[in-house]
């Protein structure tokens, strides 16, 4: 192989919005608390790029996403009133509903069609740990795990994309960024990657007003990772 495909997970791959909502209903289900459960996954996601910022800038040496998640489970339950609500077995449970996200419906043949034309690695925020078991559970067929853990930081550092393409064994212009969101391409791109968008227009669900389309000079757009696969092909 001679070159790759990297991936952002989180809205791109996987719907984290659904699976996150309906393992949180289920969870407050079983001690009789209803609850608005996507408002509940959307404050409970709106916390992980600040909790980020706190290692991309160095105030916070590098910790894994789980714990990030896991102490922003935290302070969703206490934004709704729900501190006292799930013990700390329960908890720790629903912070691993971040391993059980359903893929969309594309993905899985897409990356099957993408497979023979270069490898396939995740480029995700997301630790080693979270995503060999979300692999697990979506059916995301990896040739190996990249991303965050390699590099000690967060996307959109430079640094993850180059060690993702490092641990390849390929040079930058080798592999393809592939997002559903403008700003992670961007930083790929400027780290001297290829770059792929496709939308997933219903990722924040039905009032999503960003990365409804393609925002900026990519290298591919497409409509799916079907649709990816058929345009990698034709120029290859």
């Amino acid at each position: 192989m001679n070159q790759a495909f990297i991936f952002d997970v989180f809205g791109t791959l996987v719907d984290w919005r659904t699976g996150v909502a309906e393992q949180a209903r289920d969870a407050f289900t079983k001690q009789g608390i209803e609850i608005d459960a996507f408002s509940f996954a959307d404050h409970w996601r709106s916390l992980y790029g600040p909790a980020m910022d706190e290692v991309r800038s160095g105030t916070r040496h590098y910790v894994a996403l789980d714990v990030l998640h896991r102490e922003n489970l935290d302070k969703t339950l206490s934004a709704f009133g729900l501190d006292h609500a799930l013990d700390a077995p329960a908890c720790d449970a629903l912070n691993r509903a971040w391993e059980q996200l359903p893929a969309w419906p594309d993905v899985h043949e897409g990356m099957q069609c993408l497979r023979p034309l270069g490898f396939l690695a995740p480029c995700s925020n997301a630790s080693v740990a979270l995503s060999i078991r979300l692999a697990r559970f979506a059916g995301l067929n990896w040739d190996t795990i990249a991303g965050a853990d390699l590099a000690q930081n967060y996307k959109p550092k430079h640094a993850v994309y180059l060690n993702s393409a490092k641990a390849l064994g390929l040079i930058p212009e080798a592999v393809v960024m592939v997002a559903a969101h403008n700003d992670d391409l961007a930083a790929a791109q400027q780290a001297g990657l290829r770059t792929a968008f496709i939308p997933r227009v219903r990722e924040h669900g039905e009032g999503q007003v960003s990365d409804l389309k393609a925002e900026g000079n990519w290298d591919y757009v497409a409509d799916s990772l079907t649709d990816l696969a058929r345009q990698v092909e034709f120029q290859t």
